[in-house]
This record gives structure tokens, C-alpha cells and sequence, in this order.
């Protein structure tokens, strides 16, 4: 997978820690303590500890060593936490865009010297119950990781990572497939052109339709020029075909070794034990040498630069006459040292983040662009950080103004500086992120320390944040310009400085296609005609390499046996407090306290269903009570974990055409803060802001986000789609979260007044914010509970004291009791539409892409029907024995498969560059399952994946929450579990000939993609 800069899990602000514990591990002592044991110099398995540190702000015990022979070094993070996870990176510096790193990644993954079968990477996603497995390919980089809670499945995937990396079998079949080839467009017709197939050229021609990711590619290319951060790591569409299978070789030779390599561990599982296995099945059969992959300082500009860049027009842009971006990018300094980027990225964050901020300020209140520019703020992903600044979706008019607003803001800030109680919010927001725990905080800290640790830095500095705080404070204590000074030094007198405009041309994918088009015909015309057979052969060899059978028993596997029969119990106590349901979960969470209120939208009128993601998304924004927008995001910063409120469609459990309907409101806060928490609920409660200025500023960020996300989510809005007119929840999440949203956003960023949106948006607040239809959660500690519920009741007083009589608008209502222990007690109450008609429908949305999103969409049943966990497994199954290989290997798409949830069976493929060609794909799959041409090994291995998914680890802070959302209780998950054990041959052929067979149910189909005349002429499609 390629991984830009900016979507890497680096920054601070994105870590989350987990500290999850489970009690089918014996300890005596616990995981840290047992690593403070080790000694400086002490030596274990051909390695050598060289320092032992203990951090008591992530819980954690880090253990730093170096491999005797190799070189190679090791960091091990001791946590009382059973989700493990490895990881090994490789500083990968390419010269070139061929993409050759990038194309590594792929293929090393595709069979290796112990284990010789194809694909044993995507093989071991079903053969074990891993919690994560993939691999990144970042500028510099290329790391792979995988978690999991099981400590035989550990050392297995460690096994198969270990030979994927150090003894690639890089058969060039698979250098074909993974990376480019010239292949007949039907490979078994030579009469079919030629044509460019390859996962890799596919996957990233899909990644460049993304004008966001084009521009953040230009940047950083043209900030540094002089070295690898010139070239595109992920390969360039157009360069990828200049790749050889030598060259793939030789940069495995020169760059994956252990001298060249970083290893990371981390969990709860004994280090002596990992160190044992790598020095046996790797290191021990290398020598030390020089990898000579260092990167070099980029030699600093004497005066500032201009540059410009096109990218193709934007369908669903907010407004199509302001489509131009321009952004001024700062080289700053060394990300090794660790203080000066901990100090470069809070100013960053105090810059930029939230309306308080200078820029926010200066260039998105005076709505001069749509928000900021798609790479914004400090990146430390790149051996010399960077930070940015600048907007998208602006007229070309503005350009100078918006580059005189940038200089002028920066001497403001100069000589302002920033107010104390902002800092403070920042190092509150700091304090929260460290306590707060998440299930896949390993891989948080894989990615957090991956850039500074490839450049030599010291990953363990890096860990202890409190240190960084403590000189921080001390540093503004000693000189209150502190900050003032770093501002001026890295921006007012920095002359290494970019600034990047882009703007639309109309006929960019024209151009793209006919260079591409040069390109091919260029490569063919230097082909004979012996050449043209042999290329014919190869696909045919290629084609028949992908249809056969593997043989997959040299890799290892968990049984079914394997899994833990039950689940453990998560007890919760159901009450009310002012008649309002209450649902309480104990949890070890830190000293924070988690809330959450489900309110129900049954009594809402169906003209204001539209509105309600966009009040979803502005009514924490606007401003409430005493406090304007910008005062209440100040308190939110300094007295919350954040506050936020999102769009509920459930599914019922029962039946496919019930369902519950509802807002979920959000937050979590100190122990200390919880009467500040709920004041600031209370008070959006009863007298939220809603002012036209601000409106339209978050109207327009929204509209801007929702049009840049379609390149990297196709898929799902393609399934949403799909199932829009199979159920009646399905239809509901279309109009909240799918492509008629999309366009309705753009719709209402085009209205010039928006005072009808304020005044419908001041009649969702009456009927959703009032206690008569809400329920609430608390996930907090023992201790602290009564003292929550105490603050909870008088919360819920308060705002009922303002509640309006609403009557109920909705005949068709059914209620499901919240304790089932208690049949009579509070309810959950639901949407029952009996008589609605499902029907077919087949969409196309034609949109500004290379590459297709397909989807195809049947209604089966719901959770508890005896036939879901069947078609569960079919799903699975389907998607690893038979739909990756037609989509992915011969298809060349980014990814394809099926997956089953809320009562609809969905097959979808991503960055596809097929699309009729797909559907018939689907229908092949179905054939292959009706006819039983799978194996008990196939089904042991759906249940492994399926099982991977549902015992995937949960955090203390979404304990219970299943049960509070859902209505899904431990006993109805225990019997769902029974049944996926249950699953047989028998069932799965079933299933597939019941539900999945043509003209046995009601299907939706859409495809997003580029113009595509023959659906445009075949009147069963509907072109959008």
C-alpha cells in the first residue's frame, strides 16, 4: 500500500493508547516490570541490550538493542497489552518514480524461499486470527506490520513475514502481476491490442485521481529537489513501465538487509522468544555491510520559490468557478531532534488548528477558499520537516491576496504570540491522548517513531512526551517570546520556502490518457513480431499461473480449535434518571469518562431528513449559551476529549425492514471536567448559535471534504448505493452518508442565502435535542461512577426543564426492550415499514476518474436469522478462494471481494480499471460456491478470518457499546459464535444457491467511474 506523508498515523495528534488485558495469559509480574529486568550490554540471542528505559506516560518499558553481527537495531515496548504487534522497516531510497520500492513491497509478499507458494501474504489473512497485516511503502521507508492476541499465531506470522522480506522468491510472473506488464486486453486473444495490467500501475493511477494526492505529491517533490524526496515512491503512472525485473532485484539486494533494517516488538509476549526466532530464521545467515542509504540534508534555497500544477476539474466541487489551490510550503529543521519537532508541532497545531487560530482566522473565515490546502501544517514524515500553509477551492483572482494574508499573519503572529489558556487547551488535548486507550496503540507507536527512527534518531526520546512538556513550559517560563522567536526564525527570515499553485485544465485526463497512449504505443512499436508471441505466451502463462490451485500446506496455520469458545461477558447496569434510559459500564479507562446519547429521529418530519448529517456536523461548531464559536471550541479543547455528533441507522436484529433511526452524541472528559463537559452539552441543549457568517464557512469545509473523499472511498459509496432500494435502513444511510448526500452538500454550498437551512436547521435542534427520545451510556471507573451519574442527573434535568411538547408523528413504532432481563423497563423504539417494496436497480455515476468502483449489492437476512453467520462465511470465503484472484490478480484492481452486514451481502472492487467485466466476476464467484468446489480447509480458513474480525480487541472506552447501540447482548453474540462454529459445507452451498443465485432475491448494482459508453446505451442502467 502506498503511504503519503500525510496520511501516515505520525503525528502526535493521531496517537491513541491501548491497554487492553486479557486473562488467558499467566503473569506473575507484568510485562514492564519483567522488562526493567535487563541490563545495558547484556546479551540475548545475538543481540545486545544497549539501554533500558522505563516510560510510565504510555505504561510502557522500552528496550533498545543492537544485532551483534548485522547491525541491525531492535526496539522492544514492554505493555501490559495482549494485542502484539512486529514490525520491521527498511530505509527504501529510490532515485527514480519507476515506483520500484513500491513494487517491492508487493512482490516480496508474493512467495519466499520457505514458504514457495503464491501469495502466502493474502493466504495468512485466512489462516490466522491477526488483529492487522499489511505494508506500507512511505518516501523513505517501507515497513511491514501485523498484530495479534494469539501468541502461536505470533511467532506463524512472524515466520512468514520474516521469509517475505530477507528471501523473496521475486519471480518475475509476479513482477508482472504486482507491478506492470503488456498484455493482450483479452489474454486469450492475440488479436486484442496491447495494453498496460498491473496491480501497482493500477493502484496508482487510482491514487493520482485524487487532485488532494497529486498536489501533495507535486509539493514535496519540488520542496526537495535534490535528493529521493524528488521522486514519487509509489510510482509514477507513467514511469512505472520503465521498471525492469532486474532493477526490482537489485534494490532488494541493496536495501532490504538486516544492516539496513529497524525491528520493533511490542506487547506482552516474552522478548527473549522474538529475539531467538528472528536470529534464527533470518539474521544469523547475514554479515554486517554499509547499506549506503542515507538520505542527505537538502541544501537550503537562498531566495524563495514559485511553481504552478494542473489537475483535472472537480465534478462535485462546491463551486466549479473556484477550483485553484495555493500553498506556501517552510523546510524546517532536523526531525532527529526530538525537542525542537515536539515544539514545531504544537506551534503548528496553536497556527492553524480550530477558529482561534491565527490562519484559521485570516484566511477561512473571510471565506476566500473552501478550507485549508490539502497538505497543511508541520509534517515530520521527511528527514527535514516542513510546514504548510495555504487554501483550496479559491478563485485565481485571489492569489495574491491569499499570499499577502499568509506574510501578514506571520508578523502578526510575531508580535501578538499566542494566549496562554490556547497552550494550555493544546497541552490539556495532549494529557487526554495519553490516557485515552485504544486497541491498536502498537501500531500507533510503529508508525509514530517509523521517520524519525529511519534517520537515526532516537526512537525512545521520542516516547517520552512528559519530558518534552516539562521543557516546554520550562522554555515559555524563561522567555515568554520563546515561540515568538521560533516563528520568526523558521518562517519571517526563511528563505527555503515553496510556494505551489494549482488550478484545473480541462482536458488534464485527456492529456493523461494520450501520454499514456504515447507510452504504449512507443513500447510496441519497438516490439517484433516473435516479441508480440512471446508477450501472448506470458499472458497465457501468467493467466494460468493465477487459475491454478495452490498448493498452501507449507504455511503455517491456527485451527478452528484454536479460537476461545465464548466471549467474555461485559456486565453493564440498565437504570433511568428522569426517565431517561441509562446504560453504565465499569471500565479501566484512565480517569476518563465516556458519554453517549443516542437520540431518536422518529418524531422528526421527513422533509428535514436531508439536513440532519449537515446539523450533525455544525451544531458542536456554532456556538451556545454565554459562548461564541470560537469561545466554546476553546472550552471544548480545554475542558474535553472533544464533542461531536453523527447520523445513526441500525439495522434491526429481527427483521430486514425495521430499523432504528437516531443521532449519537459523543464525548469524554477528565474525571476533574465533568460538570464542565455536560454544561457544555446543556448549553448546546438549550441555546445553540445558529449564524448565517459562521454557516457558511463549515458549509463549505463540508462540502470540500465530502467531494475529496470519493477517490479513496469508490467502494463504499458504491455498496451504499447498491443497497439504497433493498432495505429500508439501507435507503436511510444512502440519504445520510452516500452519494445523494455528496450532492445535496453541493447543493447548499451553492445557495447564496442561507437563511431557510438556519431556520430548518433551528427545527431539527427542537426536535432531536429535548430528553423525551434519548437514551445515555457512561463508560467510566468504579470509583468515579456514582459521582458521573450524580452529574448525569442533573444534566438531564436541566435540559428537560426546557423540553417542548412534541407529538409523536410515527404510527408504525415498535419497542424493544433496552434489559431483556426486564421486559417492561425502558425501550429502544424502532421503525417498522413492513410494506416496503424492495427493487431492483442498476446506477452509473460517471465521474473524473481513471479507474472504477463496482458494486453489487442482494438482500438476504438479518443478524439472528440461522442462515447470516453462513453467508458470513461465505463472504470470506468467497473473497479469498475466488474473488481476489479474478479481480485483483487477473483484473489487476487495487482490491475486490464480498463482506455480509446489515441483512445485505455486498461485492464490490476498488481502483478497478474493469467494470461490466466485474459484475460477471460476482456471478462467477456465485457459480464457483453453488457448485462446492471448496475444500474443509477453505472453510476452517473463513472461519479463522471471520473470527479475526469478531474477537478484534475493544477499547474500555466502547465496552458495551454494541449492546447500547444495537440491542446486541453477550448471549445473542455467544449464539451468533455458535452458529459461525456450526457452518458446513452443506450450509455454505445453501446460502449461496438460496440467497446469492440469480433471480432468487432483489439486487442493486451501481459503478462510479469514468464515461463508459456502453452503459450510457443499455436503458437498464440509470447514468447519473
Amino acid at each position: 500500500m502506498f503511504r503519503q506523508a500525510k496520511a501516515a498515523l505520525r503525528k502526535l495528534r493521531h496517537i491513541r493508547f491501548s491497554g487492553q488485558q486479557h486473562t488467558w495469559r499467566l503473569k506473575s509480574t507484568s510485562a514492564r516490570d519483567r522488562a526493567l529486568q535487563y541490563k545495558p550490554g547484556e546479551q540475548i540471542h545475538g543481540f545486545t541490550v544497549r539501554e533500558v528505559v522505563a516510560v510510565p506516560d504510555l505504561f510502557l518499558t522500552a528496550v533498545k538493542l543492537t544485532h551483534d553481527k548485522t547491525g541491525a537495531r531492535y526496539l522492544h515496548a514492554a505493555r501490559d497489552d495482549s494485542n502484539n504487534l512486529f514490525s520491521v522497516q527498511f530505509r527504501t531510497t529510490p532515485m527514480d518514480s519507476t515506483g520500484v520500492p513500491h513494487i517491492l513491497e508487493h512482490t516480496v509478499l508474493c512467495g519466499s524461499e520457505k514458504y514457495p507458494c503464491r501469495d502466502p501474504f493474502f493466504k495468512m489473512l485466512n489462516r490466522s486470527l491477526s488483529t492487522f497485516m499489511n505494508a506500507f511503502t512511505a518516501s523513505d521507508y517501507t515497513m511491514y506490520p501485523f498484530s495479534t492476541q494469539n501468541g502461536k499465531d505470533f511467532q506463524n506470522l512472524l515466520s512468514v513475514y520474516l521469509d517475505a522480506v530477507f528471501f523473496p522468491c521475486l519471480r518475475e510472473l509476479d513482477f508482472w502481476q504486482e507491478g506492470w506488464r503488456l498484455e493482450n486486453e483479452t489474454p486469450t486473444d492475440p488479436s486484442t491490442p496491447l495494453v498496460f495490467k498491473g496491480v501497482v500501475f493500477n493502484e496508482m493511477k487510482g491514487a493520482f485521481s485524487d487532485n488532494e494526492c497529486v498536489y501533495a505529491q507535486h509539493l514535496q517533490n519540488k520542496l526537495y529537489p535534490d535528493h529521493t524526496y524528488s521522486v514519487v515512491s509509489g510510482g509514477e503512472p507513467l514511469a512505472i513501465p520503465d521498471l525492469t525485473w532486474e532493477q526490482l532485484k537489485q534494490f532488494h539486494a541493496t536495501h532490504y538487509h538486516p544492516s539496513n533494517a529497524r525491528f520493533f516488538t511490542y506487547g506482552d509476549l516474552p522478548l527473549e522468544q522474538h529475539l531467538k526466532q528472528i536470529e534464527e530464521e533470518a539474521l544469523s545467515r547475514f554479515d554486517r555491510i554499509d547499506p549506503n542509504t542515507e538520505v542527505p540534508s537538502q541544501s537550503h534555497w537562498s531566495s524563495p520559490r514559485e511553481d504552478h500544477v494542473t489537475c483535472s476539474p472537480d465534478a462535485l466541487a462546491p463551486d466549479p468557478a473556484k477550483q485553484n489551490t495555493l500553498c506556501v510550503s517552510y523546510l524546517l529543521g532536523d526531525i532527529t531532534n526530538t525537542f525542537e519537532g515536539f515544539t514545531l508541532s504544537l506551534m503548528s497545531s496553536l497556527m492553524i488548528s480550530g477558529p482561534n487560530s491565527p490562519f484559521y482566522k485570516a484566511l477561512i473565515e473571510p471565506k476566500i477558499g473552501t478550507d485549508f490546502s490539502s497538505v497543511v501544517g508541520y509534517d515530520g514524515s521527511t528527514k527535514e520537516a516542513s510546514f504548510s500553509i495555504g487554501l483550496q477551492g479559491m478563485a485565481e483572482a485571489d492569489t495574491e491576496r491569499v499570499k499577502e494574508i499568509i506574510s501578514q499573519t506571520i508578523d502578526d503572529i510575531i508580535e501578538t504570540g499566542f494566549e496562554e489558556e490556547r497552550i494550555e487547551a493544546l497541552l490539556h488535548k495532549l494529557e487526554i491522548q495519553m490516557k485515552h486507550q485504544s486497541t491498536n496503540f502498537g501500531l500507533s507507536l510503529a508508525s509514530y517513531i517509523a521517520s524519525m527512527w529511519n534517520h537515526d534518531g532516537d526512537p525512545v526520546e521520542l516516547l517520552q512526551i512528559n519530558e518534552s512538556v516539562a521543557r516546554f513550559r520550562s522554555a515559555l517560563k524563561e522567555n515568554p517570546r520563546f515561540l515568538q522567536e521560533k516563528v520568526k526564525h523558521y518562517f519571517k527570515e526563511n528563505t527555503h520556502r515553496l510556494t505551489l499553485s494549482m488550478s484545473t485544465d480541462e482536458a488534464y485526463l485527456e492529456k493523461q490518457a494520450k501520454a499514456e497512449e504515447e507510452k504504449l504505443q512507443k513500447k510496441i512499436q519497438a516490439l517484433s513480431d516473435s516479441d508480440k508471441k512471446e508477450i501472448y505466451e506470458k499472458g497465457l502463462e501468467l493467466l494460468s499461473a493465477q487459475s491454478q490451485t495452490q498448493d498452501v500446506s507449507c504455511l503455517p496455520a491456527l485451527k478452528v480449535s484454536d479460537i476461545e469458545p465464548t466471549i467474555p461477558l461485559t456486565p453493564v447496569q440498565i437504570s433511568t434518571t428522569g426517565g431517561v434510559p441509562v446504560q453504565y459500564c465499569e471500565q479501566p479507562t484512565n480517569g476518563l469518562v465516556y458519554f453517549r446519547a443516542m437520540c431518536s429521529l422518529n418524531n422528526l418530519p421527513q422533509d428535514l431528513k436531508l439536513y440532519v448529517p449537515l446539523f450533525c456536523s455544525v451544531i458542536t461548531k456554532m456556538g451556545c449559551g454565554a459562548l461564541d464559536y470560537r469561545q466554546q471550541a476553546q472550552q471544548m479543547e480545554l475542558r474535553t476529549g472533544g464533542m461531536s455528533v453523527s447520523t445513526m441507522v441500525i439495522s434491526d436484529f429481527e427483521h430486514l425492514d425495521m430499523y432504528e433511526q437516531g443521532v449519537l452524541l459523543s464525548s469524554s472528559c477528565l474525571e476533574r471536567n465533568l460538570p464542565h463537559m455536560f454544561q457544555l452539552w446543556s448549553d448546546i441543549f438549550s441555546s445553540p448559535h445558529f449564524d448565517e457568517e459562521r454557516l457558511r464557512v463549515l458549509v463549505m469545509m463540508s462540502a470540500q471534504e465530502l467531494a475529496n473523499g470519493i477517490s479513496s472511498s469508490g467502494h463504499s459509496y458504491a455498496m451504499t448505493h447498491a443497497g439504497r432500494h433493498l432495505t429500508p435502513a439501507a435507503d436511510l444511510t444512502e440519504m445520510f452518508g452516500g452519494m445523494e448526500q455528496v450532492k445535496f452538500m453541493k447543493r447548499i454550498a451553492e445557495m447564496t442565502d442561507l437563511s431557510q437551512v438556519i431556520r430548518t436547521l433551528s427545527r431539527i435542534k427542537k426536535h432531536l435535542l429535548n430528553t423525551d427520545n434519548m437514551r445515555c451510556a457512561v463508560n467510566a471507573t468504579p470509583q468515579k461512577m456514582s459521582d458521573t451519574a450524580a452529574q448525569l442527573e442533573s444534566f438531564l434535568k436541566e435540559v428537560a426543564e426546557n423540553k417542548k411538547e412534541r407529538r409523536p408523528s410515527r404510527p408504525n413504532i415498535v419497542e424493544r426492550p433496552l434489559d431483556t432481563v426486564n421486559p417492561a423497563g425502558p425501550s429502544r423504539k424502532l421503525i417498522s415499514e413492513l410494506n416496503f417494496h424492495p427493487c431492483p436497480m442498476k446506477t452509473f455515476f460517471q465521474l473524473p476518474f481513471p479507474v472504477n468502483f463496482v458494486s453489487e449489492t442482494i438482500r438476504t437476512v438479518p443478524f439472528s436469522h440461522e442462515d447470516y453467520a453462513s453467508l458470513c462465511v461465505l463472504a470470506r470465503m468467497m473473497t479469498a478462494k475466488f474473488l481476489h484472484s479474478e479481480i485483483r490478480e487477473k483484473g489487476g484492481a487495487y482490491g475486490g471481494g464480498a463482506r455480509m452486514g446489515g441483512g445485505l451481502f455486498s461485492f464490490y472492487s476498488y481502483r478497478d480499471p474493469n467494470s461490466v467485466e466485474t459484475l460477471s466476476a460476482f456471478r462467477k464467484g456465485v457459480d464457483w460456491a453453488k457448485s462446492g468446489r471448496f475444500t474443509q480447509q477453505d472453510i476452517d480458513e473463513a472461519k479463522l478470518s471471520v473470527f479475526s474480525a469478531v474477537d478484534s480487541p475493544v477499547a474500555p472506552a466502547d465496552k458495551g457499546m454494541g449492546r447500547f447501540l444495537n440491542g446486541v447482548t453477550d448471549e445473542m453474540k455467544q449464539n451468533h459464535r455458535e452458529r459461525l462454529f456450526a457452518v458446513a459445507h452443506r450450509n455454505l452451498v445453501e446460502a449461496a444457491e438460496r440467497y446469492l443465485a440469480v433471480g432468487q432475491r432483489t439486487r442493486g448494482v451501481a459503478i462510479l467511474g469514468p464515461e463508459n459508453e456502453a452503459l450510457k446505451k443499455d436503458p437498464s442502467w440509470i447514468v447519473k
